[in-house]
């Protein structure tokens, strides 16, 4: 989640200026020769000396902020009394409410969303516990639940610094797709603790969203909770991101003119995202992945530190290469990244097959610049939004949560990711799909039907499904 390095953003510096002393003139120029460019300046109150200014000020980065307020507070009858941006303002509070469905206005009201009322609805849903789903929030709520320790581009920064991330994924889920969704963060890192919380909170949620928990216990996390709840169970680093990036596969495919089925894939990052990406290509068709961590290419019949390490060794590298990433790339046609900024060197892309792909999805920095890979690539994707071809879940979670609930899937499968690929890949047309746009936008208002009508269909055709939407 960190911010890109060159996005531009206003901040809102409130300053105290001694009217003896400092003219308006002399910070404006000393704001301008930080580099900032002010857009605004608002009168916050007026004394016989000072003066209270709110002054508006576009910069470029983090690193302009810093070095305007350091020049300010170096001028003699200057007070920074206070700096915010639109970001933090917009997080004042939070970013989501709770909001009730009709308004209490007389005592018949009361009576019928509580005592006495309520306990009729109570005692329907004791007799049949599945009429939950009709009679609560459980038949559109979700609960969105990390433990800090994996946040994107921020690492292990705990569970109360993870709350605007899964605020903002709240928000997402009810814009893109109708669902309500709520932040619950767990202060604990405890794998069995993580389980038992989970359980005891889940009848009141229709599905799970595991979010920023570190591998490898995010595989045993998701594996219990899928077997021992009978709601879905989505860690979405791992499949929400194979989901995206099956779909982009998939288009960029199209213009090569290659099938998956003949491609030689290398991966490089066998984290959580990495295995999830590597089954779904694998249940797409894919016959020659080989994954690639810090050690080099992984070979069935070696054992490694992690039992995922040996599963993976196990179902990859068909022709046992072996060596680090300069080596095995040779002739790849596709390179997948979620590892870390610049593995990928340019000299290791003119080694691959025509036509390259190159899918380097590290977030904030991926493994090689696109403008370092331009000419030697044919189709180039990245993690961030001021690239062309974001991978982003934004497009898979928001669509495959709303068909789940609406047909109460008990759990997702494999047939229901494929199909959400499938479904996204389908958004860009054959007369929009080029180069530059494999992947719909995430602005696209199409993406989240597609992807819901295509993951109800699964689960109807894998039989998890335990009611069919009337449309």
């Amino acid at each position: 989640m960190a911010t890109p390095a060159a996005a531009s953003t206003n901040i809102v510096l409130r300053l105290e200026i001694d009217k003896e002393k400092m003219t308006f003139g002399q910070i404006a120029t000393a704001i301008g020769d930080a580099g900032g460019d002010i857009v605004a300046v608002d009168l916050n109150r007026a004394g016989k000396t000072t003066t209270v200014r709110d002054i508006t000020v576009n910069i470029l980065d983090t690193l302009s902020r810093e070095k305007i307020v350091s020049v300010l507070k170096l001028l003699d009858g200057v007070k920074v009394l206070q700096v915010s941006d639109q970001t933090f303002l917009a997080h004042l509070g939070g970013k989501i409410e709770v909001t009730p469905k009709m308004t209490i206005k007389t005592r018949d009201d009361l009576s019928r969303v509580y005592t006495p009322g309520v306990a009729r609805v109570c005692m329907a849903i004791h007799e049949e516990p599945r009429r939950a789903y009709s009679l609560t929030i459980k038949r559109n709520t979700i609960a969105v639940v990390s433990d800090g320790s994996a946040v994107l581009g921020l690492g292990n920064i705990g569970p109360e610094a993870a709350m605007p991330v899964m605020e903002g994924k709240a928000m997402l889920f009810k814009q893109l797709a109708g669902v309500d969704a709520f932040p619950i963060c767990l202060d604990t890192q405890d794998t069995e603790e993580i389980i038992r919380t989970i359980k005891l909170i889940a009848p009141a949620f229709g599905g799970i969203n595991l979010e920023d928990i570190s591998s490898p216990r995010c595989f045993e996390i998701e594996r219990r909770l899928i077997e021992e709840l009978d709601i879905p169970v989505f860690h979405d680093d791992q499949h929400g991101t194979a989901v995206v990036l099956l779909a982009g596969i998939y288009n960029s495919l199209k213009l090569v003119g290659k099938r998956l089925e003949d491609c030689k894939i290398v991966l490089c990052g066998i984290g959580a995202a990495g295995i999830a990406c590597t089954k779904i290509l694998l249940a797409a068709g894919a016959k020659n992945i080989i994954g690639v961590d810090r050690h080099g290419a992984l070979v069935r019949g070696l054992q490694y530190e992690h039992d995922a390490w040996n599963w993976y060794a196990e179902h990859s590298n068909p022709n046992m290469e072996s060596g680090v990433l300069s080596d095995v790339i040779a002739g790849a046609d596709i390179f997948i990244g979620v590892s870390g900024p610049g593995v990928l060197k340019v000299e290791d892309v003119r080694k691959m097959a025509r036509d390259p792909i190159v899918f380097a999805m590290a977030n904030p920095t991926p493994e090689i610049a696109p403008e370092e890979a331009e000419g030697f690539v044919r189709v180039m994707a990245t993690g961030r939004s001021d690239y062309p071809n974001q991978i982003n879940n934004v497009l898979c979670f928001p669509g495959l949560f709303r068909g789940v609930l609406d047909c109460r899937a008990s759990h997702i499968t494999e047939e229901m990711k494929l199909a959400a690929a499938r479904a996204i890949a389908s958004v860009v047309t054959e007369d929009e799909l080029n180069e530059y746009y494999i992947i719909p936008s995430v602005f696209n208002q199409n993406v989240a039907d597609k992807v819901r009508e295509a993951v109800v269909q699964a689960a109807v055709d894998s039989g998890v499904a335990r009611r069919r939407p009337s449309t």
